[in-house]
């Protein structure tokens, strides 16, 4: 601590940021978990968690609204500990693919034979997996939760923070979900998936602890999602795209818009954050673009406006960053990835250092 300085080019040291913070000295752990197995469109995002580390040594930790703010004491569960994780995933990720293939008549794109019997068998196999993945990281997060840290989960593909929720249900008795996504995320077993990237709210919803899903930014649905959201009794709130631009467009400030939004929140603040909320050009390269969204500027002042609120935020991940696979010397999508992950850093520790006060 006394030998970092934050004013000079950081050094790798397999933390994030390359902060000096030990797990025994961190308020805040973040949680790495490279996995990519059911991306339905582009695969990649279990690559985001080391292009983030890479990128985040490169920012400039000064914070205007938060004097000191790398000082918090954000620490690092080591990476290679996640690497059994992704070697998981790696070999799923295949068997996933045959199984959308199967699915989506790509008979081209199987081997000689595959048939309905193998196909089930591959939906287990991924099935198995996932709940492997959702025991590993519920476990991970409980014990340095019982050690009274905070958490943050750096994904991979957005089916990954399910046992964190899992985790954080065991210890809230009631909490909401701030989702920002292009996508809902309600379908239930997307392409046959029980644990699906598509699925991840559906999946959350199950937990009876969850009051309030509140999602923003989201643009590209299904019929039966849209369903699920009007049956759900205001449970689910969505503050959509079309909403949002419409109403900028319209001359309203984008500061009313975040207040409704908080507004519509309990007292307890889970934050979920797909890449894929912000407009496709600052994450090009993330499995499942969509065209509109928020700008960075949106994203960080939605993010103030909810650290000023007094909301206690109990934790939060960060999905679906993906570098560019042709390009490794292209960092853009690790390089926004990392400042949007320390702006939900700071933001949760500002509102536990609220909370303490």
């Amino acid at each position: 601590m006394n030998e970092f300085d934050p004013n000079e080019a950081c050094a790798p040291n397999g933390n994030f940021f390359g902060f000096p913070f030990s797990l025994e000295e961190s308020h805040l752990v973040l949680i790495p978990v490279p996995w990519d197995v059911t991306t339905s469109y582009r695969k990649g995002a279990s690559l985001g968690p080391k292009a983030i580390l890479d990128a985040s040594i490169q920012l400039d930790f000064f914070d205007f609204e938060i004097p000191n703010a790398w000082k918090g004491g954000i620490g690092t569960s080591p990476y290679e500990d996640s690497l059994p994780i992704k070697e998981i995933s790696d070999f799923l990720r295949p068997v996933a693919e045959r199984a959308i293939s199967y699915q989506e008549k790509k008979i081209q794109c199987l081997p000689v034979g595959y048939s309905q019997a193998n196909y089930a068998k591959d939906i287990s196999l991924v099935e198995k997996g996932s709940e492997k993945l959702n025991e590993w990281l519920k476990s991970k997060c409980s014990q340095y939760m019982n050690q009274g840290k905070k958490v943050g989960i750096v994904g991979g593909d957005h089916s990954v923070p399910l046992g964190f929720l899992q985790a954080l249900a065991d210890n809230h008795e009631e909490f909401g979900i701030l989702h920002l996504d292009a996508h809902a995320d309600l379908r239930n077993a997307y392409e046959g998936f029980r644990y699906s990237h598509a699925s991840i709210m559906n999946n959350v919803l199950q937990l009876d602890n969850v009051s309030r899903l509140v999602q923003v930014a989201i643009r590209d649905v299904c019929e039966t999602e849209e369903e699920l959201v009007a049956q759900s009794e205001g449970r689910i709130i969505q503050f959509t795209d079309m909403q949002l631009q419409k109403s900028l467009l319209e001359g309203h400030a984008w500061m009313d818009s975040c207040q409704q939004i908080i507004a519509s929140l309990p007292q307890k603040v889970y934050i979920s954050f797909d890449i894929d909320a912000l407009d496709p050009s600052l994450c090009p390269h993330t499995g499942t673009p969509v065209p509109g969204g928020i700008t960075f500027a949106q994203a960080r002042y939605l993010l103030s406006c909810l650290r000023q609120s007094g909301k206690e935020i109990i934790g939060f991940d960060l999905c679906e960053v993906a570098p560019n696979p042709h390009t490794p010397d292209d960092e853009w999508d690790g390089n926004v990835g990392s400042r949007l992950l320390y702006i939900l850093a700071n933001t949760l520790l500002f509102s536990c250092a609220v909370k303490s006060a």
